[in-house]
């Protein structure tokens, strides 16, 4: 048994003068920075999401050790980055959180003459990163999600939810013979991959957390980490309503390559190969329920060369569905190039096109419709009424900067389906009933706008705007148009 001596007061919460005094003195450990290595490989490259301003989506991912130096500090909650626990420094604690109110109001819901809805949502979240030493340290983030308003049926435990225990785990980290080698345990979440395959999911009210381990051996230039995990079913109620769901698993590795900046005359560039399976024990697809085991392998292409930005993704998808062979396949190409030049409002073009097979759902034989593990479907329709699966598109956009702190970005979407013969499919995964049905390939066409104003380093507001214009697959099976208008503003510490 090991045991931990810190130097802390007997009531950490209680508000006095004195306590306040303490907690904000200059401590005499704050010249000498613990000795924990900056990461081999970049970062913003490792899988767990990039920093903007010193904050991640994934809060852990975060570095704060700068806070232990008082002149590093711009208010109160700067102190809270990085509470000491020991006379050295060695061990510390991060503080964490966020508040964010957003209201949502839809349109023609589903589509289908099911009158507008409006969602009244908050969301309050609270973590603490305690490191002990440079190789150890435990994460544990807590989370409610309110929501009221009208027609909003009966909402999920991703949208209202009393109280979940979202992420909790230990990590196990150090240098050996020079690589960065790590082992993290527990409810965490995970993003090593395309956006459009594995996300947090951060448009609901609580995001996607697994459950299960993570390792990783990584250089200057390569990394390589593995995966075993199961996910989080959430109830709505408190802590002890939301289980591991244990008839769903998620495992494989995503490498990493980084390429030399020489290479193409000046780059920052990663070529991420990943293969991963996903096993459910009782999956519905095409109205059929059975177990399937789907293969991914691929790679990503990401980063910058010079003005342009780029994030390409190629997989191709087999295994087995109910003794049906899969074979699918998904293509993701999202690029933007910054104009030369001072231009007023710094414009940056670009588009996505992307590709999702279809097909056999319905008429048996090989299935070939693709399927993400847990993507980020708003990329295509806040609205969420497509997801890569039967799916292709086409999207032009502009992004300007008309003020500082603030940056508008617009979209002109173009949806067809791969497959005349398959359904179009929701964000769930579930289709539109009867579009299986009828002929044609375009889905329709989306105007899309977004503003995003920083505030403040950590106060911030996004408005959205959407349109569907739905099309002659959608109209054949009695679908309509359906507008979509939000609002939402979010602190965090």
């Amino acid at each position: 048994m090991v045991r931990l001596s810190c130097a802390v007061p007997r009531h950490p919460i209680a508000v006095s003068a004195l306590t306040l005094a303490t907690l904000f003195a200059r401590p005499a450990w704050a010249d000498d920075m613990p000795a924990e290595p900056a990461s081999l490989y970049p970062a913003d490259a490792v899988g767990e999401g990039s920093l903007s301003g010193g904050y991640a989506l994934s809060r852990w991912a975060e570095d704060w050790r700068s806070k232990a130096d008082p002149q590093q500090r711009d208010d109160l909650f700067d102190r809270l980055k990085y509470l000491p626990l020991d006379d050295d420094g060695d061990i510390y604690l991060t503080l964490s959180g966020e508040a964010r109110v957003r209201v949502n109001y839809t349109t023609n819901l589903n589509l289908r003459n099911a009158g507008s809805q409006r969602q009244d949502i908050n969301r309050l979240v609270g973590g603490a990163d305690l490191h002990v030493g440079p190789h150890l340290r435990f994460y544990g983030e807590i989370a409610h999600g309110g929501m009221s308003g009208d027609n909003i049926g009966t909402p999920s435990g991703s949208l209202r939810n009393d109280l979940v225990l979202l992420q909790s785990f230990a990590e196990l980290k150090g240098r050996v013979a020079g690589m960065d080698l790590g082992l993290r345990y527990g409810r965490q979440e995970f993003t090593d991959g395309p956006n459009l395959l594995t996300s947090q999911r951060d448009n609901n009210t609580i995001r996607y957390a697994l459950n299960g381990v993570r390792a990783w051996a990584r250089t200057g230039s390569l990394r390589i980490d593995a995966f075993d995990f199961k996910p989080t079913a959430l109830g709505n109620g408190g802590i002890d309503d939301d289980k591991v769901e244990q008839g769903r698993r998620f495992s494989g590795f995503t490498a990493g390559i980084r390429i030399p900046e020489k290479a193409l005359g000046g780059s920052e560039l990663y070529l991420d190969p990943f293969f991963w399976r996903l096993r459910t024990s009782e999956a519905l697809w095409g109205g059929v329920t059975g177990r399937v085991e789907r293969f991914y392998a691929g790679a990503r292409l990401w980063g910058e060369v010079g003005p342009v930005n780029l994030d390409w993704t190629v997989n191709h998808q087999f295994g087995d569905f109910d003794g049906r062979a899969i074979s699918a396949w998904q293509l993701f190409f999202n690029q933007s190039y910054k104009l030369p030049g001072d231009l007023p409002m710094a414009p940056r073009v670009g588009f996505h096109a992307d590709y999702a097979s279809g097909g056999g759902t319905f008429e048996g034989g090989t299935l070939k419709a693709a399927y993400a593990p847990f993507g980020n479907n708003i990329y295509y329709s806040y609205q969420l009424c497509m997801t890569p699966t039967n799916l292709k598109t086409l999207a032009p956009s502009l992004t300007l900067s008309p003020l500082k702190g603030v940056k508008a970005t617009m979209e002109y979407q173009f949806a067809w389906r791969a497959d005349e013969n398959d359904a179009v499919y929701r964000a769930n995964k579930s289709i539109f009933a009867g579009t299986q049905s009828v002929p044609g390939h375009k889905i329709g066409e989306s105007i899309r706008a977004q503003i995003t104003w920083s505030i403040t380093p950590r106060l911030s507001f996004v408005g959205r705007y959407e349109h569907l214009d739905a099309g002659p697959v959608l109209s054949r099976a009695g679908y309509g148009n359906s507008d979509y208008l939000a609002g939402w503003l979010s602190f965090r510490f």
